[in-house]
């Protein structure tokens, strides 16, 4: 499912309310550094466009002109969140379109958090670090504790391991939400303790202020995946609530 516009919704989303999607990758097009086996936007093979990825001036006018119809209509906003197509810290003027973001939500909707979706790829660059603490939610992809599943579940481009994104994910002393989809198919188990185990260690050593653990919630490119209840989900983070872990669980 391809977003069609640089500033999308308000839709309701199931992990963050009334969210104002932000989309800083081609318009009708998809860029990622992942290639997901669960992603609702296909693969990446299929969304490819050499439309221009947009500037931080035309997301500034975007936003504020969609933030100004919110206002006059009343349309309330729990969450201003950069998703979209792809890997939003790619776009080369990220930075600068966090701070502006933050400047117009101060201005028309102080009451919004500010979210930022990555697959935290480039934590080893400062200014993409520094722009992620200065928003709300800072939501960082671990979908695997190894890299080799990673490489199955993901599909990263490049020199991608995991234990330099736990690294990355370090800076943060803890101030940022840590994601995980949770699923079955294709050779693996979240169940499967040689997964589990390894995942819940990390979480011990990152000790992120949430983790946020979800499903399949629409179709995905790669077929035979299999999504989990949110009881069994329950039952699979069991031990991190016992630990005193924050949980969001959404199937």
């Amino acid at each position: 499912m391809l977003r069609e516009k640089v500033v999308f919704g308000p839709i309701f989303s199931r992990r963050l309310g009334q969210s104002l999607g932000v989309n800083l990758l081609p318009e009708n097009g998809k860029l990622c550094n992942f290639d997901c086996i669960y992603c609702e936007c296909g693969w990446n093979r299929d969304g490819r466009s050499a439309e221009p990825l947009p500037s931080a001036e035309t997301v500034r006018r975007a936003l504020e002109e969609k933030l100004q119809a919110c206002v006059e209509a009343g349309t309330a906003i729990d969450s201003i969140t950069f998703s979209g197509d792809g890997e939003p810290t790619l776009n080369p003027e990220f930075p600068r379109i966090v701070r502006d973001t933050l400047r117009l939500r101060d201005r028309f909707c102080p009451q919004a958090r500010v979210s930022v979706l990555s697959n935290a790829t480039r934590l080893d660059r400062d200014e993409i670090v520094e722009a992620l603490r200065l928003v709300d939610n800072p939501i960082l992809k671990l979908d695997a504790p190894t890299t080799a599943l990673a490489r199955l579940v993901n599909q990263p481009a490049g020199d991608y391991d995991v234990e330099r994104v736990i690294a990355g994910m370090e800076r943060f002393k803890g101030g940022f939400v840590l994601q995980t989809m949770f699923l079955k198919g294709a050779g693996f188990d979240w169940a499967d303790p040689a997964v589990l185990e390894p995942w819940m260690e990390i979480v011990r050593r990152l000790r992120p202020r949430e983790v946020m653990v979800y499903t399949l919630d629409r179709p995905a490119p790669q077929a035979g995946l299999e999504k989990y209840s949110e009881e069994q989900m329950r039952a699979l983070v069991q031990p991190l609530l016992d630990d005193g872990f924050s949980i969001q669980i959404k199937a």
